[in-house]
């Protein structure tokens, strides 16, 4: 059955000003702009040539052997297909600067793909996968949608807020989580010492502040005014300290009083330590959006490539992480 002429109205609908004047005039405007602020195309062109080398070199990579009688590190990482080889180059460098073994545990946010898994694993013998059908279904029966419809709705929509519901929803202790996007360049001490003996709450410290909702209505929620600058870029958390109900309330009003944001898990962790003791670690030595001076002669233990920052992340920082140990050939 042939399909059916578009009709009169589907027709005029396409031809409206406010769809023409989009397609034609804002859309492309709004790309070019974006364009020249991420440095033009040339330099466009240069980051995803860098982001294909930094892939495909994972597997030019060996594993790190130290002296087994130090006890592993444990960082937790969400990643997926996209992020794979990012999360390789972060734990890679940790381990390198810190002189430790790692037994990381990766959640999967539903795309790693075999052959990744397995590149991860033969950097990381220890490694633990949780996938995201044990994630759903742990969801499911700790966090049922009749009860938290709105951290499930998130979930489904808003893949940050999985850093606190598929690694902390019903665990116990203490984990750091770590984005993928970090590189390390010396001993992360301050990292290192909390991982063996954690206390408080740790948090980065951002660039700017960037929770997205209002001090007032994130104190009105919380009873305490939330810290400055809080970054989740690594994050320690004890898993039992999360109220999940007290979660959802947040979250809900957060939404229907200022509506949804990319920095909403930002916002909540800041909440959630809130009027407490925190471990804040020094933009000095664990840097966010690192200058360009900065992220070519590195002198922080630790950068996190935000926003503009990836431009020199993925077309010269994760070759000089390792020195010697990291691949040398450019794209």
């Amino acid at each position: 059955m042939p399909p059916a002429a578009p009709t009169a109205p589907s027709i005029l609908h396409h031809l409206r000003p406010g769809p023409l004047l989009y397609r034609f005039w804002h859309a492309p405007v709004s790309a070019l702009r974006e364009s020249l602020r991420q440095g033009g195309p040339l330099v466009q062109h240069r980051v995803r040539q860098g982001m294909k080398a930094m892939e495909s070199s994972v597997s030019t990579l060996v594993p790190l052997c130290f002296d087994q009688a130090a006890a592993p590190l444990s960082p937790h990482l969400l990643t997926g297909a996209r992020f794979w080889y990012q999360s390789a180059y972060c734990l890679q460098s940790l381990s390198f600067h810190s002189r430790r073994p790692l037994a990381p545990v990766i959640h999967d946010d539903g795309s790693l793909q075999p052959h990744q898994v397995a590149e991860l694993r033969r950097l990381f013998p220890s490694l633990t996968l949780v996938t995201g059908g044990e994630a759903r279904a742990r969801l499911d029966q700790l966090l049922p949608e009749s009860r938290f419809p709105t951290l499930r709705e998130r979930w489904r929509a808003y893949p940050h807020i999985r850093k606190l519901l598929d690694v902390h929803l019903g665990s116990q202790g203490w984990k750091l989580v770590l984005d993928s996007d970090l590189l390390f360049f010396r001993a992360p001490s301050l990292l290192v010492a909390w991982c063996d003996a954690p206390d408080r709450p740790l948090v980065a410290t951002d660039c700017m502040e960037s929770y997205g909702y209002t001090r007032p209505l994130m104190a009105r929620l919380c009873g305490h005014e939330p810290g400055a600058r809080v970054n989740v870029g690594l994050c320690g958390l004890r898993s039992e300290d999360i109220d999940w109900e007290r979660l959802e309330h947040w979250t809900t009003t957060l939404i229907r009083e200022e509506s949804t944001h990319y920095y909403l898990e930002q916002a909540l962790t800041a909440m959630l330590v809130a009027g407490r003791p925190v471990l804040q670690a020094p933009d000095s030595d664990y840097r966010t959006f690192p200058t360009r001076e900065e992220a070519l002669a590195p002198t922080a233990a630790m950068h996190h490539y935000v926003d503009l920052s990836k431009r020199w992340y993925f077309s010269s920082c994760w070759r000089d992480c390792m020195g010697a140990q990291a691949p040398r050939a450019r794209a």
